[in-house]
């Protein structure tokens, strides 16, 4: 085998192998997600969750609008996303690599719930001890319950607006066709993504109690109360929402698991 020639860079000896590993490894890294599995912010975009409302309006056969979001608008569909994935849907190298997809709404008639999804994949994991399985099932509860109050902070503003914008159509000159239409299909698409974020809460809530079940038989630990307590403080917001808006075509959907 050639001798490997080594070359010095910065007064320090490094072997051509080692350079290409380590080459290789921040091409590599160039690739992966952002800090705690998070999309990376050179893959991010302003509108990147603008299908959420044409997703919601298409799956009722009804035409999206062409308005430009609003920024109250985009931050909320940015806040509606992570409660719309399934928690842990994906495995860990989805994390990193290519994290983020497009999720079919509810209003799509092949879309079946189950509810034992998520407490089978947190079982089937592999764990170290029964205790981190509590654990994540712990930090999932609690990542739902940090996110509500921002969400639905922000879909207060945005249907706020959305009567006002309502009402102000009588009221607009020349209105045509066709922004009256993109005007009610805009309202149209933020009342059922709030719906769709309530349905997935309601979603996350029976599969968690699952869960729960399940771990509390095969290896209970007086953790469970305290997991009961927090999938109660989620299920007590999310039986009563601050906003409840209701789609003007009245396309409600109210599944409980």
């Amino acid at each position: 085998m050639p001798e490997t020639l080594p070359i010095r860079v910065s007064g320090v000896r490094r072997s051509l192998p080692v350079l290409a590993l380590f080459l290789t490894a921040a091409t590599l890294g160039g690739c992966s997600g952002g800090d705690f599995g998070r999309t990376r912010q050179d893959m991010r975009s302003d509108d990147m969750n603008r299908w959420l409302g044409a997703e919601a309006t298409g799956s009722i056969g009804l035409k999206a609008s062409q308005f430009q979001l609003t920024d109250g608008e985009r931050q909320l569909r940015d806040y509606a996303y992570p409660l719309i994935e399934a928690p842990h849907s994906r495995p860990a190298w989805k994390s990193v690599f290519g994290d983020y997809k497009p999720l079919p709404s509810p209003w799509r008639q092949n879309i079946i719930f189950d509810r034992t999804a998520y407490g089978r994949n947190l079982i089937d994991e592999p764990h170290r001890s029964h205790a981190s399985r509590y654990a994540v099932l712990i930090e999932d509860v609690r990542n739902d319950i940090t996110r509500f109050e921002p969400f639905y902070a922000s879909a207060g503003r945005v249907i706020e607006l959305d009567r006002k914008r309502n009402a102000s159509l009588k009221l607009v000159s020349e209105l045509s066709p066709r922004e009256r239409d993109d005007a009610m299909a805009r309202m149209e698409e933020n009342a059922l993504i709030v719906q769709w974020v309530q349905q997935c809460l309601e979603r996350r809530i029976s599969s968690y109690r699952w869960a729960l079940e399940r771990l509390v038989i095969q290896a209970p630990d007086t953790i469970a109360a305290d997991v009961d307590r927090l999938i109660g403080e989620l299920a007590a917001q999310t039986a009563n929402p601050p906003v409840a808006a209701q789609p003007a075509a009245g396309h409600a959907v109210r599944v409980r698991g």
